[in-house]
């Protein structure tokens, strides 16, 4: 400050678009630049609550919790057709001349091997409706086709592993 002796110690930021270049004072010029200095001086109220909702995250992105990670483990964007992926979940290798026809695509779908049992295919069946729920996930239309698509693949091979059950009952 013009005609202060004292040691200029303690910084104060020149503006808030640069808050790390700085003003050196001295204590008592340091309180005065403080208590005379306004942040939001010249924003409108939505710069203002912009402003805020950046601080609230460290001005870093942010984005609605489980959205982040879904997009990673998303099927369809994923693509195993050798199943190498799903052998580390306790799925067996399908063996193509041995799976039946029908159950090729629903066996695929729900990621599992061929034999498999009905316990097997309910687990899973359940994994999977839980994963791509719409309403875990935001509602996603996606999330809702995949889940029609496991619906069905689950209803085919139930009805393959059922039917035998029945007729050795009947």
């Amino acid at each position: 400050m013009p005609g202060c002796t004292a040691m200029g110690e303690y910084r104060a930021p020149k503006s808030r678009t640069a808050l790390n270049d700085y003003w050196w004072f001295c204590l008592e010029h340091v309180r005065a630049y403080n208590a005379a200095w306004d942040f939001y001086k010249g924003m409108t109220p939505g710069q203002i609550e912009a402003q805020l909702r950046a601080d609230t995250s460290w001005q870093r992105p942010t984005w609605p919790l489980g959205r982040l990670g879904a997009a990673v483990h998303d099927e369809d964007l994923l693509r195993d057709p050798l199943h190498v992926l799903a052998m580390g979940r306790g799925a067996r290798r399908a063996e193509p001349e041995t799976v039946p026809a029908e159950l090729r695509e629903p066996l695929a779908t729900l990621g599992l091997g061929w034999p498999t049992t009905l316990e097997d295919v309910k687990s899973r069946y359940k994994a999977l409706a839980k994963q791509h729920h719409p309403d875990a996930n935001g509602g996603d239309k996606g999330a809702e086709e995949r889940l029609k698509t496991i619906n069905l693949a689950y209803a085919a091979i139930r009805a393959r592993l059922v039917e035998p059950r029945l007729a050795a009952t009947g």
